[in-house]
């Protein structure tokens, strides 16, 4: 079984986890990556503090991935949270957990990470193909382009692990849709997950507010309700807790043309409570005076309550307390998937087998944020693409063994 010569098709976190073990095995590996560098949205995600993973309840975990949660989670089983952690550790990497739960490396960065597992891979022999961009199938192979020009590469089986379709810039621009397709592989349209939402601000509030936090709120959706805190764009509604909730608030645009997150302004405060302060309030007072001596209300959370109910409404305390307890932000669109942390859609699970094989091609198999599954922010994505990286490998050993 060993020498057997193996090409996996991108350089990110699935397709360097599958090079590792199946270097590991003696197999020989190629990596071929289209950018200059390998594992560039790695490297992005790691800028600001590279959340590898989540340290929650095992069970809770492995259930985050929706509708795709039953076939991630045997290879979520054989690599959990805390055998990444260890893996990390293995490279020098010692991570930590925060107050959040999500495990983050005591260097809050990705750089170092990625340095030692290039040096590891290179000791186990694995090459690194960069600027080779592939083109498509011809003559029973691979075809890519390349800075000496085109070239065929032929193999004993191929990993394809080149990323969903956000942010191409960084090389996941989903241009093996086309040539999948072509050899019947059925593939669910990408959509963006993690993503922030246009609203139709008033040209006065984005003006003022665009890059202004909402602090200290919770919000719901379908999904539920959640404690944290969003940012106010140019077009919209972005961060953490937007993100929690947009697989649902997309999918409710998509089914019924309209959609809403629900925020509540003051979580420590009841409704009848706020009734009640606002209500003893001088009614000869401004409004920004009565919102912030009887709600705790101001800045930008005053202005969204302003941007959205009239002025009938916010003279009347029972109405307005019930509206700073659940405020309907309405949404027009989810952003561009070019913008989105990550994607919903690609190779559907009824054409990929138990091993990762494409069943419509055999001896290629498929990793990571191609395949059809999508996760919260927290660590859940890196750790199924390492997953799925790890598990196609093994999917790989068994076919050449048969």
């Amino acid at each position: 079984m060993t020498g057997k010569q193996i090409a996996i098709i991108g350089g990110g976190p699935a397709g360097l986890m599958a090079a590792e073990v199946l270097s590991l095995s003696g197999h020989r590996v190629t990596v071929y990556d289209s950018m200059p560098t390998v594992a560039r949205k790695f490297l992005l995600a790691g800028k600001s503090g590279l959340n590898i993973t989540h340290a929650e309840d095992y069970a809770r975990f492995a259930n985050r991935f929706g509708a795709a949660s039953e076939r991630l989670c045997p290879a979520l089983d054989a690599f959990t949270p805390d055998d990444l952690r260890t893996w990390a550790a293995g490279l020098g990497t010692e991570t930590f957990t925060g107050s959040s739960g999500r495990v983050f490396p005591k260097v809050m960065k990705a750089s170092p990470l990625l340095r030692a597992w290039l040096g590891r891979l290179e000791t186990q022999g694995v090459r690194v193909r960069t600027r080779h961009r592939w083109t498509g199938f011809a003559e029973g192979g691979f075809v890519f382009e390349t800075p000496e020009g085109p070239t065929i590469v032929h193999c004993d089986a191929a990993l394809l692990a080149l990323g969903g379709a956000s942010y191409p810039r960084l090389g996941s621009d989903a241009a093996w849709i086309t040539w999948l397709r072509d050899k019947g592989v059925e593939i669910t349209e990408f959509q963006p997950a993690n993503c922030g939402f246009d609203v139709a601000w008033s040209t006065i509030f984005a003006e003022r507010f665009a890059g202004m936090p909402l602090k200290a709120v919770t919000a719901t959706s379908d999904a539920g309700t959640f404690p944290g805190e969003f940012v106010i764009s140019r077009h919209g509604i972005e961060g953490s807790l937007v993100y929690a909730h947009a697989a649902s608030l997309r999918d409710r645009l998509a089914s019924d043309g309209k959609a809403a997150l629900i925020v509540d302004l003051a979580p420590g405060r009841t409704a009848e409570r706020l009734s009640r302060d606002l209500a003893r309030q001088d009614v000869k007072a401004s409004l920004p005076n009565r919102l912030r001596k009887g709600a705790g209300i101001e800045g930008v959370k005053m202005a969204l309550l302003r941007e959205f109910v009239s002025p009938a409404v916010l003279a009347d305390p029972e109405w307005l307390s019930q509206l700073i307890k659940a405020l309907p932000i309405p949404l027009l669109r989810p952003r561009p998937i070019a913008e989105a942390i990550s994607s919903a859609g690609g190779v559907r699970w009824s054409g990929v087998n138990d091993g990762y094989m494409l069943k419509a091609l055999p001896g290629v198999f498929v990793a990571g944020e191609m395949i059809d599954w999508e996760a919260p922010t927290g660590g859940y994505l890196l750790s199924a693409c390492f997953a799925t990286g790890r598990a196609a490998s093994r999917g790989i050993e068994a076919w050449l063994r048969r």
